[in-house]
């Protein structure tokens, strides 16, 4: 949304940057193994937790910077806790 790309556009272009197909971004068990692969979190439900993974700002902070794109809940966070702004534009 934030680089005006239609759906179809947006998918190729996170697909790219996590190295996987479009197909794969739908896929819960690589999509899962991936994310974790990358610190990205996990979704989880009540009864799962994972401890040692990251937790969702921390998450929201390492899309950011892997995506390349700017999001706005990370970079309020950042500028309140002084940090600067961690992604692009």
């Amino acid at each position: 949304m934030t680089r005006g790309m239609r759906l179809k556009e947006a998918k190729a272009y996170v697909a790219g940057k996590l190295g996987v197909s479009t197909g794969d971004l739908s896929d819960p068990v690589v999509m899962g193994d991936l994310r974790s692969e990358l610190g990205l979190a996990r979704v989880v439900t009540p009864e799962a937790t994972y401890p040692r993974e990251a937790n969702a700002i921390e998450a929201k902070f390492r899309i950011a910077r892997l995506l390349d794109l700017p999001i706005n809940c990370v970079n309020r966070f950042a500028e309140r806790a002084g940090l600067g702004r961690p992604s692009s534009s």
